[in-house]
């Protein structure tokens, strides 16, 4: 079978094979402490599993809505205007397999062939095969220990070209964990704002902030930034909700 000439500019999830191999030394005996997929270590919270359970009593297994169901696309708005200063409605909503799957469609949506796309490393491994697939060039940025792991805004000035479409922003951040300050994502908007290009914001570990971190989506702060970002979020690192894929 001859495979798409796209395919082989891809490289497999080196985040899956780890998992994969740690998985086969714990079931060989071996105590083993993955540091490979972000999993809490807890369990998905009763009153979701009872809901799912009534579902599908209820017999909720038939075609939904594209975009997802409208009172969850409600509940999501709600969430967001409550807890993250972010006014969207419902109709702003697409509810997707996961959250890769959602970052995946962004980057189909928004990439044409040849737009760069700029990816502060280090990075979640998916960011730059998602955007090469979409027919874009990944810019990667290093960041090091000096600025704790952060695209400066400096630097993310400098890296902007007549060809950048989106910046990819994670806070908190998979694999560091660092999460930026509010000063840091304002004077980030600010360059975005200036320079206009569009940020893709994802947002899935949002509720994983430890020695008082503060997380702050970069949507909430001026009008401005708001009609250039993009949010991508899903229940999987809040709710310990992994293989249910919902983004």
């Amino acid at each position: 079978m001859k495979l798409a000439a796209r395919v082989g500019q891809v490289r497999p999830s080196l985040t899956l094979a780890i998992s994969a191999k740690a998985k086969a030394l714990k079931e060989s005996g071996i105590d083993v402490c993955s540091f490979s997929a972000g999993e809490p270590d807890f369990d998905t919270p009763d009153h979701i599993k009872a809901a799912a359970k009534l579902a599908l009593d209820q017999g909720k297994t038939r075609y939904g809505a594209a975009a997802g169901e409208p009172r969850l696309r409600e509940a999501i708005a709600q969430k967001l205007r409550e807890e993250n200063g972010l006014c969207y409605d419902a109709e702003n909503i697409l509810v997707t397999n996961g959250g890769k799957h959602s970052l995946f469609n962004l980057m189909l949506a928004l990439i044409e062939t040849g737009d760069e796309v700029i990816i502060p490393a280090p990075y979640w491994l998916s960011y730059p095969e998602m955007v090469k697939l979409a027919g874009g060039s990944p810019v990667i940025v290093p960041t090091d220990a000096t600025t704790s792991y952060k695209i400066t805004p400096e630097r993310l000035r400098s890296s902007i070209t007549p060809k950048t479409k989106l910046f990819v922003l994670n806070s908190p951040s998979n694999p560091t964990g660092m999460v930026y300050t509010p000063t840091e994502i304002k004077a980030l908007a600010e360059v975005v704002v200036e320079r206009d290009i569009l940020v893709v914001s994802d947002e899935i570990y949002e509720k994983i902030l430890y020695d008082g971190a503060e997380h702050l989506s970069i949507g909430a702060v001026n009008p401005e930034i708001f009609e250039r970002t993009i949010i991508s979020s899903g229940f999987a690192k809040a709710f310990s909700m992994t293989g249910w894929r919902l983004g």
